[in-house]
C-alpha cells in the first residue's frame, strides 16, 4: 500500500504541492486531480520516489525509507521528465528502458524479441509521438513492467494526450487489476473521466486547519490507525490555493 498524509511540496510563493492525502492498494487504481501540470508532476515524483516531499509522511507497505518505495515505483510518462523524446523511434525507446532495468532482472532482453512478444512490432519505426494515445499508454506501462521489481505505477497526466479517457483508462484499469501481478497504479489528471465511481483525490485535499478537532489518521497500516501527526481538514475539492489560519 501506498500512504501519504499531508504530503506537501514548497514553491516559490505557495505550496507547489498543497497538502495531500491519498492511498492505494495493489489491485487498485487511484485518480488524483489537480489543475496545474507542475502540480501534478511533482505530486508524481514525490508519490514515486524520485523527490523528497518538504513536509508529510509518504509510506510504501508501512515504511518510511525512501529506498522501497524508489524500487517498487515506476513513474511513467511525465512530461519534461522521463517523457518519450520526439526524436527517439519506438524501437530506439525499447533498446534505452530496457538497459535501465537492474542487472539481476535484464537477462537477455532485447529490443526486437520485447517488440514482438509484445505486439509493437508494427510501430517499431515510428517516431514515439506519432503513436495514437492508447498504444502509447500500453508501450509506456508495458516497458516499466518490463522490471519485475515494479509494483506501483505512477502515470502522470496521460489525459493531455486526448479529451477521451478511452486512450489511457481502459490499459491502467487492466494493469491495476488483471495484468498478471497487483499493482498499485496512480494516475494524475486534470479531472476525472465522466462517470468514474473509482477510488479518487485531489492535490490540496488535506489544508491544515488549527482550529480543526483531532482526527484519526488518513491511512491504515494492516488495518490499524495510525497515529495523527497534525490536526487536518481533508476537503474533496480541487486545488485550495489559502491555508486557514
Amino acid at each position: 500500500m501506498l500512504c501519504a498524509q499531508q504530503l506537501s511540496v514548497k514553491g516559490r510563493r505557495l505550496d507547489l504541492v498543497p497538502p495531500t492525502s491519498l492511498q492505494v492498494s495493489r489491485g487498485e487504481l487511484l485518480l488524483v486531480t489537480g489543475d496545474r501540470q507542475d502540480q501534478r508532476t511533482a505530486l508524481a515524483l514525490v508519490l514515486s520516489g524520485r523527490m523528497k516531499s518538504d513536509a508529510g509522511t509518504l509510506t510504501w507497505d508501512g515504511s518510511a525509507k525512501p529506498r522501497p518505495l524508489r524500487h517498487a515505483g515506476a513513474l511513467v510518462d511525465s512530461p519534461g521528465v522521463n517523457e518519450p523524446e520526439q526524436h527517439l523511434s519506438v524501437a530506439d525507446l525499447v533498446t534505452e528502458d530496457l538497459a535501465l532495468i537492474p542487472r539481476r532482472y535484464r537477462g537477455a532482453l532485447l529490443s526486437k524479441p520485447w517488440l514482438k512478444v509484445n505486439r509493437f512490432e508494427d510501430v517499431a519505426g515510428m517516431w514515439t509521438e506519432q503513436l495514437p494515445a492508447a498504444r502509447r499508454t500500453k508501450l509506456l506501462t508495458a516497458l516499466a513492467l518490463a522490471n519485475p521489481g515494479t509494483d506501483l505505477l505512477v502515470v502522470d497526466s496521460p489525459d493531455r494526450h486526448g479529451a477521451d479517457p478511452a486512450g489511457w483508462l481502459p490499459r491502467l484499469r487492466h494493469v491495476a487489476h488483471d495484468g498478471g501481478r497487483p499493482l498499485a497504479v496512480v494516475a494524475t489528471v486534470s479531472a476525472l473521466p465522466d462517470g468514474w465511481t473509482g477510488p479518487s483525490a485531489a492535490i490540496g485535499n488535506a489544508v491544515p486547519r488549527r482550529s480543526a478537532p483531532a482526527e484519526e489518521s488518513f491511512c491504515t497500516n494492516n488495518g490499524r490507525k495510525t497515529p495523527p501527526k497534525a490536526d487536518y481538514l481533508d476537503k474533496n475539492t480541487s486545488l485550495v490555493h489559502e491555508v486557514a489560519k
